[in-house]
């Protein structure tokens, strides 16, 4: 199994863009802890994009990864990706006890609230975000709504990371795809605005 496989598996089952730039935010996190923590990038970050392939055949607690998984395997994937990847969902019942599935869990969640930070601000950069600048929005309940806040504070201490750090870590890990998300903004990657 190679990327350009896993991404062909996320091009027949996903149509919305929105959820591909997820799956890619997730599997840009992911490379990023692989590389600190000397793991198997290309595993890693395969786990990351493949994560909520089935998302929009099976969007229901019930069929949500566990009905994705017997495709994953008809594909090739390895067993230790569908493993994490069945993890990540609370109520399959299939433990995280492996760094991969615990990375997953982390990155999961918080990278679409730094997405979601980074769309409101006046530059709609990665840029110039700061985990400071999430921290502010994380004492708003109303803002992001959607994302757990308690649910992303215990996945970054059981994958033993400071959640603030672990913030900057993703922020700094989406940044090197900003274009493909289309959160460049207007600024370019040194934190210039694009005029300069």
């Amino acid at each position: 199994m190679d990327r350009e496989t896993a991404y062909s598996i996320v091009q027949k089952y996903i149509t919305s863009n929105h959820l591909i730039n997820h799956m890619l935010a997730v599997e840009a996190a992911m490379r990023f802890y692989a590389l600190k923590l000397q793991q198997d990038v290309e595993t890693w970050g395969m786990t990351g994009l493949l994560h909520d392939f089935d998302w929009e055949k099976y969007p229901t607690p019930e069929q949500h990864a566990t009905a994705g998984a017997p495709i994953l395997r008809e594909q090739g994937v390895p067993e230790e990706i569908i493993q994490a990847i069945l993890s990540h969902a609370d109520y399959s019942g299939v433990p995280r006890n492996t760094p991969l599935a615990k990375a997953l869990f982390a990155c999961d969640e918080l990278t679409g609230l730094v997405t979601a930070v980074a769309l409101v601000r006046p530059s709609r950069s990665l840029y110039d975000l700061t985990s400071s600048s999430v921290k502010k929005k994380w004492k708003d309940r109303a803002f992001a709504a959607g994302a757990n806040r308690e649910e992303i504070a215990a996945a970054a201490a059981d994958f033993g990371v400071d959640l603030w750090q672990h913030t900057d870590n993703v922020i700094i890990a989406l940044r090197s795809i900003a274009p493909q998300l289309g959160l460049e903004g207007n600024l370019r990657p040194n934190g210039l605005p694009a005029a300069f």
